[in-house]
């Protein structure tokens, strides 16, 4: 059953967003289907590049080189190398979204994000937008591995780096966007239909009155706590951390989630990450590697001076935030099951995310309410 679905123009979002390089980028109605072969997708790819950069427009197809970087669960990654007189001038990066992602992301919403997000220096610089995609600027980094993400001085840096971005300033609502995303996406992934049979029989396995009265309940407990409202990235998994170590260089990419949010989430939901796609419950981090990452995070000049108390705070909080980010990654992998037509088995994701979830909610769960019951005490 399909979902609805928001209409929105390419040119005009470009157009809002893109001043700093009006003059030198044009936006493009054309689209690249990311489910062709690189060698039917290059001249696509070549004509894109023409049709957007002035100074490239007539340049031999021979300048240019295209080469795929990734092809991750929900987008596809170019490397496009442009050649004149014998050396490199420039190197991009095309972005092409995944089939049927609007169904999931809102694009308006993360193209606002990556205006602001990368005026502040964070990720690759945004040059322009396309039909199915974007163009940003080239980052020379290699993607973390979530093994890479539990090592100490990583931690630390990537703590001291999402406090900068927990600082970024977007126009608009500061209305946080959890709870709305995750009734959105409950409302989408309860009334799916599948053609295999198989999957419909197990996705009819799911009890979605269960999962309602979760949500309602574990949203009453986190609203408890006053998280303070922060710019979240949302998705800060391995894949959308990149880092160069000859320059000692650490960037967020991907801000497609990107919003407004509790700042329990955004790093609770980076704690689940520890666990990669298969979810693997044993690599969560303990106490002591998450009161590591908070006293970077917190105070990352004087990170040994961080109050107890401060870390207690943040302590609950990220836990049971991460409940949160369980639920909403669950039900993003039905939606992603019925609309991806990538090879990902999202239907048992979805199992894994939820499994996890009811894992660790009593634990969490009594965590939190004896905190809160100390504090009423105190």
């Amino acid at each position: 059953m399909g979902a609805e679905v928001k209409i929105w123009n390419p040119i005009e979002v470009a157009e809002q967003a893109r001043e700093d390089y009006a003059s030198q980028i044009l936006p493009s109605h054309l689209t690249i289907d990311p489910s062709l072969s690189l060698p039917q997708m290059t001249p696509l790819v070549l004509k894109l590049c023409k049709d957007m950069f002035k100074a490239w427009s007539n340049l031999d197809d021979s300048c240019f080189a295209v080469e795929k970087i990734s092809g991750g669960i929900t987008n596809l990654l170019l490397k496009v190398s442009v050649k004149q007189d014998s050396c490199i001038e420039e190197i991009i990066t095309i972005r092409l979204y995944g089939p049927n992602t609007e169904h999931i992301i809102d694009r308006q919403r993360e193209l606002q994000a990556t205006k602001y997000v990368t005026a502040a220096g964070f990720g690759a610089k945004w040059l322009g937008i396309f039909g199915n995609g974007t163009v940003q600027s080239f980052i020379n980094a290699e993607t973390l591995s979530p093994s890479d993400m539990r090592e100490p001085k990583l931690a630390a840096k990537i703590a001291k780096q999402l406090q900068r971005f927990h600082h970024v300033e977007i126009p608009g609502s500061k209305e946080p966007q959890l709870w709305n995303d995750i009734w959105k996406f409950f409302h989408k992934a309860s009334v799916l239909e599948f053609d295999d049979s198989k999957m419909q029989d197990t996705y009819e396995t799911i009890s979605f009155k269960e999962v309602h009265d979760e949500i309602v309940e574990l949203k009453g407990l986190c609203d408890r706590l006053k998280s303070p409202i922060i710019f979240a990235h949302n998705d800060l998994l391995s894949g959308n951390i990149m880092i160069n170590y000859e320059e000692d260089k650490l960037y967020f990419i991907d801000y497609e989630y990107a919003s407004y949010n509790y700042r329990g989430y955004d790093i609770g939901n980076h704690f689940a990450e520890y666990a990669g796609f298969e979810c693997d419950s044993d690599l969560y981090p303990n106490m002591n590697e998450q009161y590591h990452f908070f006293r970077h995070y917190l105070q990352p000049d004087k990170p040994h001076q961080v109050s107890e108390k401060d870390l207690e705070i943040l302590y609950v909080e990220a836990n049971t935030f991460s409940l949160a980010s369980h639920v909403f990654w669950a039900l993003w992998g039905l939606i992603q099951a019925k609309m991806s037509p990538i090879d990902f088995d999202y239907l048992g994701y979805f199992f894994l995310r939820y499994n996890e979830y009811k894992r660790q909610k009593d634990k969490h769960f009594l965590l939190v309410r004896s905190y809160l019951t100390g504090s009423k005490n105190e």
